[in-house]
């Protein structure tokens, strides 16, 4: 067995697909989202996967996810971070603070909290330690039009993923961040369709399968604390990231 293993949004798209991943690789996985039905259909696939119903933006839940994987597995050895939301499309003045607050609140405060869990968890264990995956996002780096609280968000998970890394070197702890751009999931079907772009003008995006950005995880996971990929970015190799707006 490679470790022990805790994903968030893991009920569907990207955290279904590393999950399953780290699951083929030999990792004992829990696996964490607000919807129970799409977590109970990943273990279908793997039953001997944990799924723990949590609402990330509540510290006593994700308190919770951490218990239960411990008490399970008996350590935390890996944590994927990538429960996220995007807001409506609107321009700046049109947000609402509503879609505003629930942006940063799972995709900011759901990260941090489940983050602080797994260190405190990680720097307390024998052997001690372990690796925190954030999944950032090409937003990370430049935004989308009309995305401003999401943009936002990525660029704080980038500013987590530096302070993890520096705090976590005292406890054997590393951090890296996986930055997607256009994985195929159902979140980025209407890009695949059709997509403003900065210009004003609309485009269908190329999109690319979701299971390269699996193996990359995989990939980052398996190192031993002693080496990290800090960053990484995979991405459909046609899309409009480089040289964006």
């Amino acid at each position: 067995m490679k470790g022990v293993a805790v994903v968030t949004g893991g009920g569907s798209g990207i955290g279904r697909a590393v999950a399953l991943a780290l699951h083929s690789a030999g990792w004992r996985v829990a696996i964490a989202g607000r919807r129970a039905g799409a977590l109970n259909e990943v273990r279908l696939a793997a039953p001997q996967i944990l799924a723990v119903a949590t609402d990330v933006t509540d510290e006593a839940s994700v308190r919770v996810l951490f218990d239960r994987a411990q008490s399970e597995f008996g350590r935390v050895d890996l944590l994927f971070n990538n429960a996220g939301i995007s807001a409506p499309a609107a321009g700046v003045a049109g947000v609402e603070l509503k879609d505003w607050s629930a942006v940063i609140a799972v995709n900011v405060t759901g990260a941090f909290l489940c983050a602080r869990e797994a260190f405190r968890r990680m720097a307390a264990q024998s052997p001690r330690g372990g690796r925190i995956i954030n999944n950032g996002s090409l937003s990370a780096h430049v935004p989308r039009p009309h995305a401003a609280p999401y943009t936002v968000s990525k660029h704080a998970m980038t500013g987590l993923t530096r302070a993890l890394s520096l705090e976590g070197r005292d406890f054997d702890i590393a951090c890296g961040q996986v930055d997607i751009g256009n994985a195929a999931t159902r979140m980025t079907a209407s890009i695949a369709g059709g997509s403003l772009q900065a210009d004003g003008s609309m485009a269908a995006e190329p999109t690319f399968d979701v299971e390269f950005v699996a193996s990359t995880v995989v990939h980052m996971a398996g190192l031993p604390l002693d080496a990290n990929v800090q960053f990484v970015t995979v991405m459909a190799t046609k899309m409009p990231f480089i040289g964006r707006g």
